[in-house]
């Protein structure tokens, strides 16, 4: 299979969906990997990791969304994505469907294959892949409150719910 790597274009939005480990798990089983140029970037990897592992760099999303079989992203497809979409091609991110129905409509209309981490089930119906971002989002609604709560941003100035959470303070 080939597989694709785009950058994540979505603002705000740094991580890369595969590591050069994984592009070498790839390789190692015959997939060929095709990843964008500085797509690992914001996640500490740059591009001559990607190829020591094994993958090819191309320059552009338009190129790897082109060549690719399978793109492996993080978040699911923006708009600017969804004309690059091929019939059948296989998008394995995030979709979060429910959320945005335009999304769901493109997807549909370009005949994509879609396989949303969200979806991903183990025979006891627990979420693998849901379960380790929800844990994260957890932790950090606690950094997010502290920072709503400081001065510059408009906030009281004043952390001592923060403190009670950490300190796990019931009042």
């Amino acid at each position: 299979m080939i597989i694709g790597v785009p950058k994540e274009i979505k603002t705000n939005e740094n991580r890369v969906a595969v590591t050069p480990g994984g592009v070498l798990e790839f390789t190692k089983y015959g997939h060929k990997v095709y990843v964008q140029s500085t797509a690992g970037e914001g996640s500490g990897f740059i591009d001559e990791e990607y190829v020591s592992a094994g993958a090819t760099i191309l320059a552009t999303i338009e190129e790897v969304y082109a060549i690719a079989d399978m793109i492996v992203k993080v978040k699911e497809p923006i708009e600017t994505e969804y004309s690059l979409i091929k019939e059948n091609q296989l998008l394995f991110t995030y979709f979060h469907f429910a959320s945005y129905e335009p999304l769901t409509i493109a997807m549909i209309e370009r005949k994509a294959v879609c396989l949303a981490y969200e979806t991903v089930e183990m025979p006891d119906r627990s979420l693998p892949l849901l379960v380790p971002m929800s844990e994260v989002a957890g932790r950090m609604a606690v950094q997010q409150g502290a920072k709503y709560l400081e001065k510059p941003i408009k906030g009281r100035g004043v952390l001592w719910a923060v403190y009670l959470v950490f300190n796990q303070v019931k009042y």
